[in-house]
């Protein structure tokens, strides 16, 4: 007799959530002023307020702002705009994130705006999905695949025994902007934010996501 078998949506979980937390390790010691791009509905913003004194969060979705400007704490500042056309509401920022938003705009573009908007010493840090690249990242690709439905069973027992959340969807996933097809692979992506920001670093990870990380030169390295 064969048991039931269990709906592969509830194996389904948030990759982008699931990788917050290694954005937060980039955060530097001392940080005042912090800049999310791409809020969505203020997830991760939230979670920024606990570690800094002020964030601001920008999405170009109205519909997200106003999410995220219901769920976010009095120290997160909630704007809509598109950071290659309109102004960000601050600068010399100690650290820029951002989750799954970099692959919707042109990476030669945006880059150098968001390195400006960086204090000397201040860190860039971001998630995004690269294009398929089957040639260079297959293990990534298969791994990926086995493991988000190994890690969704075990998340979804966590859940069901009452222990947190353990990445699940939020309500407002399915209303996020989306990108089907990405348009850079991790090589490419590497290769055009080195021509932009000399010693950043970019490596695919496993679950269909690359991270790029890149510390402003100070004055201090500039002497040494």
């Amino acid at each position: 007799m064969v048991g039931p078998v269990l709906d592969s949506n509830r194996l389904d979980w948030d990759h982008n959530a699931y990788y917050q937390g290694l954005l937060l390790r980039q955060l530097p010691q001392t940080c005042e002023k912090v800049l999310d791009i791409g809020c969505g509905a203020g997830q991760f913003a939230t979670r920024l307020s606990q570690r800094a004194d002020r964030v601001h969060a920008v999405d170009r979705c109205a519909e997200m702002v106003e999410q995220a400007t219901q769920r976010t704490p009095g120290n997160v500042t909630c704007v809509r705009g598109d950071p290659l056309t309109d102004p960000l509401p601050g600068r010399d920022y100690d650290a820029i994130f951002s989750i799954s938003a970099l692959h919707h705009m042109p990476m030669r573009d945006a880059l150098p705006v968001l390195a400006a908007a960086l204090r000397p010493g201040g860190v860039l840090a971001a998630v995004a999905l690269p294009r398929k690249d089957l040639r260079r990242e297959l293990p990534f690709e298969v791994a990926a695949a086995l493991g988000h439905r190994l890690f969704g069973a075990v998340f979804l027992a966590m859940r069901s025994r009452g222990n947190g959340d353990w990445f699940a969807k939020d309500s407002t996933h399915s209303t996020m902007p989306m990108v089907l097809d990405p348009p850079l692979t991790t090589r490419e992506v590497a290769s055009q934010a080195a021509a932009v920001l000399p010693g950043v670093r970019v490596r695919r990870l496993v679950f269909w996501r690359y991270l790029l990380i890149w510390r402003k030169p100070s004055f201090r390295d500039h002497v040494l």
